[in-house]
């Protein structure tokens, strides 16, 4: 019985123990992942199916251990009596007979649960809060990653490594994945309209004014019921004010580019917008645009405030790339579907830890930004890492929830609002010549 099993059966047996974190991952999700994917029928084997899931998940849990020994940290091989372990060549074989699409499957209902969720929990006038932004990862520097992601190319040639763009619809308060979309490298604008889909009515998107863009913006408002987005303008927007709502508050008009709309024959010549200014001490002054143009119904105060919680999306990046990935932001697989199928993995771990955070500020009432997202990380670690020693279900529950009260001594002191800290950089370019490839 793998260590998710023995979770699983040691919960259900023990009423009131503690939902380990895997057991957000409903088994049905996973058969379903694998029956609508193709992959229910396989037969059973060395490493079965399902269990492969659990490796791809557990290798982006177990950062730090080689992929072999994931398998047998998380316990994943079916038991023998003799219990030598499970070949490297059948892992990476089991890998790729699964392939990426039941990870896709999985990642993309999970988080569609637990981020919609999360957002409504923590909503801001009615409305449901959500982030979208875009970063990179580096990939192995194999032939078939180089020609299928590419990467950035400037006056120094082709960057060191091939590259992934990532881009994430965030639940911000509860840094909650609620979907993703990413693939080769390139502009962060074309996978954000992939996202629009998922974001429900009722809800405020907050993006990066990089996304200002009326062929991006207008889609995302028009897509659903009460959909609003908010930005900050850039140093070369233009508009005409049309009313003042109040003092640096008012609605203006925007015009569509005629590249907009060649693109989108559909969209408008002219763009209603709100424009709010405000200055932060030691800050430059800066312009909000938004669809919340009812300004009873939205005080200007209050969505100055409400943009920077974008900043959240922001530290979820550095929780995937700096704690999760430890900093190496490179994915380990060195083909594109093996990325792919890596990467769901990667996204599902950081949502399944978010998730426990968030249940344990529910119990300290407190919100989820409170909880370390480092201790969280280290403790789960150490509890699968335990389990794979001591093979013992029935201590499971009473050692696991011993873990959770650890997790409440890394609650947070309360964030202080007039700390700030702008963008700059503490480490030069390094002068020595860039390794190219041959």
């Amino acid at each position: 019985m793998g260590f998710a099993s023995q979770v699983l059966a040691a919960t259900a047996a023990t009423e009131g123990s503690f939902d380990s974190f895997s057991r957000h991952l409903d088994p049905a999700w996973i058969e379903e992942a694998l029956a609508s994917t193709g992959h229910g029928t396989l037969r059973r084997r060395r490493l079965p199916a399902e269990q492969i899931v659990w490796l791809v998940i557990g290798m982006g849990l177990l950062r730090d251990r080689p992929i072999h020994e994931v398998v047998r940290h998380l316990d994943l091989a079916l038991p023998t009596p003799s219990r030598s372990g499970v070949a490297s060549s059948s892992v990476a074989e089991g890998r790729q007979r699964v392939g990426a699409e039941p990870l896709e499957w999985l990642f993309v209902r999970s988080a569609s649960q637990w981020g919609h969720e999360s957002a409504g929990r923590h909503r801001w006038r009615g409305l449901a809060l959500y982030g979208v932004d875009g970063t990179s990862l580096r990939l192995p520097d194999s032939d078939e990653n180089r020609a299928h992601f590419g990467g950035q190319r400037g006056a120094r040639g082709d960057s060191g490594y091939p590259q992934m763009r990532l881009v994430v619809l965030m639940a911000l308060r509860g840094r909650v994945l609620a979907a993703a979309s990413f693939g080769p490298y390139g502009s962060e604008l074309r996978y954000a309209a992939d996202l629009w889909p998922s974001v429900p009515d009722d809800s405020l998107t907050v993006v990066d004014r990089g996304f200002l863009s009326a062929n991006i913006l207008m889609p995302l408002e028009a897509g659903g019921t009460n959909r609003h987005w908010l930005t900050r303008a850039k140093s070369s927007s233009s508009w005409r004010v049309v009313k003042q709502l109040g003092p640096g508050d008012a609605l203006v008009e925007l015009t569509v580019s005629n590249e907009a709309r060649k693109q989108n024959p559909d969209l408008p010549k002219t763009w209603l917008v709100r424009a709010i200014d405000y200055q932060r001490d030691g800050h430059d002054k800066q312009v909000l645009l938004t669809s919340l143009t009812d300004p009873e119904r939205w005080p200007a105060e209050q969505v100055v405030e409400l943009y920077h919680e974008r900043w959240e999306l922001e530290l979820g990046y550095d929780e995937i790339k700096t704690d999760l990935l430890e900093r190496e932001e490179t994915i380990r697989s060195k083909t594109p579907e093996a990325v792919a199928q890596e990467m769901c993995g990667v996204l599902i771990a950081y949502n399944l830890v978010r998730l426990e955070m968030e249940r344990i500020a529910d119990e300290l009432n407190v919100q989820p930004n409170r909880i370390s997202f480092v201790a969280a990380l280290r403790f789960i670690r150490d509890e699968w890492h335990w389990s794979w020693i001591t093979r013992s279900p029935g201590a499971i529950p009473r050692h696991i929830a011993d873990m959770r009260d650890k997790i409440r001594r890394f609650l947070l002191p309360p964030r202080r609002p007039e700390r700030s800290y702008p963008r700059s950089v503490k480490i030069k370019m390094s002068n020595y010549t860039r390794k190219r490839r041959s």
